[in-house]
Order: C-alpha cells, then sequence, then structure tokens
C-alpha cells in the first residue's frame, strides 16, 4: 500500500498502488486521495468476479429442490429411533 501521503514533493500518487502520475494513463483526484486507471480496472475486474459468483450461488438456489417435511421425517426415521415428536418438529423447523 502506498504512503498515506498522496502527493510528495508535488507529485500525485495513487493511493492505492503508489504510482505517480507519470507512471500511468489517468490519475483520478478524490477529496485527500488518488487512484489511477489500473486500479480501478483491478477493482472492476474484483467486483465482477464477485458478482459472478453471488449470481451463481443465486441461481443454484432457485434450481433446488426441497424436501418436504415429510420426506424429512422420513429420511429421519431411517437413522433416528423413536423421537416422532422431535422428528416432526425439526423437519418442519428446516422446512
Amino acid at each position: 500500500m502506498a504512503k498515506d501521503d498522496s502527493k510528495v514533493n508535488g507529485v500525485a500518487r495513487c493511493s492505492f498502488c503508489g504510482k505517480s502520475e507519470s507512471m500511468v494513463h489517468k490519475l483520478i483526484e478524490g477529496p485527500g486521495v488518488f487512484i489511477c486507471d489500473e486500479c480501478v480496472a483491478l477493482c472492476n475486474d474484483l467486483i465482477s468476479e464477485s458478482s459472478m459468483y453471488t449470481n451463481r450461488t443465486s441461481s443454484a438456489d432457485v434450481n433446488m429442490v426441497i424436501p418436504k417435511p415429510m420426506e424429512i421425517k422420513q429420511k429421519l426415521d431411517e437413522y433416528v429411533i423413536g423421537q416422532d415428536e422431535a422428528k416432526k418438529s425439526l423437519a418442519v423447523a428446516v422446512y
């Protein structure tokens, strides 16, 4: 990370990577900070990747088949002996 001082000896530097104005194509100034076009592109890529992952996860959730409480209880019956009220409550709660 670059120094907190974005302007050293009158030369503007990217607050993220520390490159000077002459080392990048464009340097955007904000209140007390600078960001270069390369860091903006990197941030854009990170956001796009994150968005793609989120979209993939959401679409998978939409297509997921959720078993009915009765089916959940039947599966629990295979593993748990007795405790019918608890199995019913659990099946309804997770549904």
